[in-house]
């Protein structure tokens, strides 16, 4: 009995030893209620994040929170646990083959949207408050945010359903904004990036039509220097109007839609110290998708 019992054990141990491994996952997305509420989204290339309840005031604002990292292994969540259980709130603020280095505020960040009116950028008056992760597989990953209706302007009042898929191995987001509306038979939709005029970051720009891309210095250097550059994109099929705009201090890409309309761009970044180490090369990247 023993000898078959070892037989048998053998013979799983060769199974196992010669079924084929699972790969790692290339990409995640998730809540983060230890960490502000917020919602963070990665691949092997890219990271960042979306600011929940919990940061309303510090600050309420729907941009993209963009975070630098090197090519490979995903790392959000060993910053977050860093920061959240070890003794450096600042972890994921200092170099650990890469970092939070990117100033959002009260802006679009690196690829949000908001409505347009009268030259003005409408943003919503919470954060994101509630959401689903819709798809997931070790290569790609879909959620969706939900921002509840706010008043736009006098009479507008306006809500957003964010959808956001993140595939590996592409430095680009893909979005699908649903604006529902009422007050108005059309709303103009501007998709794009805080330029950082204060500082000045921008280096080198792209525009067309279509498509938006800078090349910049880091414009968060609170916790330490930053000596890479990030590459910053946001391209629209479909897209009524591109510029930039020293006054908003964003580039822009607009489009005008009904209520239940469905909006879809994409939103990209990159950094130096990566595969992408100049401003052409990046330029080249986002001309290409």
């Amino acid at each position: 009995m023993l000898k078959r019992i070892l037989i048998l054990a053998a013979a799983l141990g060769l199974f196992l030893a010669c079924a084929p491994k699972q790969a790692a996952p290339k990409v995640m997305a998730r809540a983060v209620p230890e960490r502000a509420d917020d919602f963070v989204f990665e691949n092997n290339l890219i990271a960042g994040r979306f600011y929940g309840k919990a940061l309303e005031g510090n600050p309420t604002s729907p941009g993209i929170d963009i975070w630098v990292k090197l090519p490979g292994a995903l790392v959000a969540d060993e910053w977050y646990k860093n920061a959240v259980e070890g003794d450096d709130a600042n972890y994921y603020h200092r170099d650990h083959g890469g970092k939070d280095c990117y100033k959002v505020a009260v802006s679009l960040g690196g690829g949000a949207s908001a409505p347009l009116i009268d030259g003005t950028l409408r943003y919503p008056t919470t954060n994101y408050r509630s959401c689903e992760v819709l798809v997931q597989t070790p290569d790609s990953v879909t959620f969706v945010l939900h921002y509840p209706a706010w008043d736009a302007t006098e009479g507008i009042s306006v809500a957003l359903d964010k959808e956001v898929t993140v595939v590996a191995d592409s430095y680009f987001c893909q979005v699908r904004d649903t604006w529902t509306f009422t007050g108005t038979d059309n709303l103009t939709v501007a998709a794009g990036f805080k330029l950082h005029n204060a500082q000045p970051t921008v280096e080198a720009s792209l525009q067309e039509v279509d498509r938006v891309a800078i090349w910049e210095h880091a414009s968060d250097q609170s916790v330490e220097p930053e000596e890479g550059m990030i590459g910053v994109a946001v391209v629209m099929p479909g897209a009524e109007d591109s510029f930039f705009s020293e006054e908003l201090d964003h580039a822009l890409l607009t489009r005008t839609v009904v209520s239940g309309e469905v909006v879809s761009y994409s939103f990209g970044s990159c950094w130096s110290k990566g595969d992408i180490a100049q401003a052409a090369a990046w330029f080249q990247v986002v001309s290409e998708l």
